[in-house]
């Protein structure tokens, strides 16, 4: 018997085919870097969370935002970078864990994250939950600027500030591999 992928091509069905497998395959995994305020919330409050999890909760920035409602997806692995603090850094790894859902903080009007232009039939700010994955020696700032490999890494952009942002696959292998020592 021929193969399948024969028989379609050969049955003029070749597009109709590709696009049903393509829909089927999977999304290809993303990498990330989500920076907190370690007094806020650290990579080790991360990992005494009851089930290691915990919502991503306060961005207030609408690229940050959408990158994390309408980019992200469940299983994606992002670097837990601890910012403003004395020495800012990568502190660990962890994993995106759930759809995005709103950020209750926008509602409350006693919260530092409250938004008075937010709705609850309407919200503006979206978070998702992480889950722990690892705790790494903090990789700091400086000697993630120091290394060629990541010159173009949109963490070490001058002026940019976002809080959550897309890490290159060949950025993630090199932090990981070389880095953080993992395999």
């Amino acid at each position: 018997m021929r193969p399948l992928w024969t028989q379609v091509q050969d049955a003029g069905l070749t597009a109709l085919a590709g696009a049903f497998f393509a829909a089927k395959l999977p999304e290809r995994m993303q990498y990330w870097l989500m920076k907190s305020e370690p007094d806020e919330v650290s990579i080790d409050d991360l990992e005494a969370a009851p089930s290691q999890r915990a919502a991503w909760f306060g961005v207030r920035n609408y690229q940050a935002r959408n990158f994390m409602r309408d980019a992200m997806q469940v299983g994606d692995l992002a670097f837990f970078y601890h910012s403003s603090c004395a020495e800012p850094g990568i502190a660990g790894i962890c994993e995106v864990c759930s759809e995005p859902y709103p950020d209750e903080t926008q509602f409350a009007t006693v919260n530092p994250y409250f938004d008075p232009k937010s709705k609850l039939d309407n919200p503006r700010w979206w978070l998702r939950d992480v889950r722990f994955v690892a705790k790494s020696r903090l990789i700091p700032l400086a000697e993630l600027r120091a290394c060629p490999e990541l010159a173009n890494m949109r963490l070490l952009a001058r002026g940019n500030r976002l809080s959550i942002m897309p890490v290159s696959e060949s950025e993630w292998a090199f932090i990981t591999t070389e880095l953080m020592g993992r395999q």
